[in-house]
């Protein structure tokens, strides 16, 4: 079994050192596709030596300036200045500031309400809401009831009251977690 595949792998190693051979020696057969050799000298090329052609008349005359020498330059290579800042931007004038009196916007607000709602009891199917003043004490009132004999309980909802103050104003919704 062994002899079977050896004769494969020498026939493909043959080939490819022929096909190898083949490129190696391609330009000496066809000499055209040798690459011409490259000079410094533009006279003498792959093919031969190349014509001279003589130089007719060049008139040198015409290239001298009809107003005599050539003025001395100004500019100094060697001598670096500063470029010219861009001129400065147009600076505008604010707009003039108008004054206005102040407008009477009324009385102040209230000041909110200090209380703390905690909770809700269940006193003989009447719901009752329990305060805190945040000065250690607490307060236990019904819908209409007055508290600290300045605010009214005006309504009681599931997890939050509604107060104001005695004349009615300043209504405050406060809610079970706090003020």
């Amino acid at each position: 079994m062994k002899g079977m595949f050896r004769r494969p792998i020498v026939y493909v190693t043959g080939g490819a050192a022929l096909v190898a051979l083949l490129v190696i020696a391609r330009p000496v057969w066809n000499p055209s596709t040798i690459a011409p050799e490259e000079t410094s000298n533009p006279s003498v090329s792959a093919s031969g030596p190349v014509p001279v052609v003589p130089v007719v008349d060049l008139n040198l005359d015409r290239l001298r300036v009809a107003g005599g020498e050539l003025q001395a330059s100004s500019r100094d290579p060697f001598r670096f200045r500063p470029k010219t800042p861009p001129p400065a931007p147009r600076v505008q004038a604010p707009p003039p500031v108008v004054f206005a009196p102040p407008s009477d916007t009324g009385p102040p607000p209230p000041a909110p309400i200090p209380l703390k709602y905690f909770g809700e009891i269940r006193v003989g199917g009447q719901r009752v809401a329990a305060f805190a003043d945040g000065r250690g004490n607490t307060f236990n009132a019904k819908e209409g009831d007055i508290l600290e004999g300045r605010y009214r309980l005006l309504r009681i909802g599931v997890d939050w009251v509604e107060v104001a103050y005695l004349d009615g104003r300043g209504r405050q919704t406060i809610r079970m977690t706090g003020q």
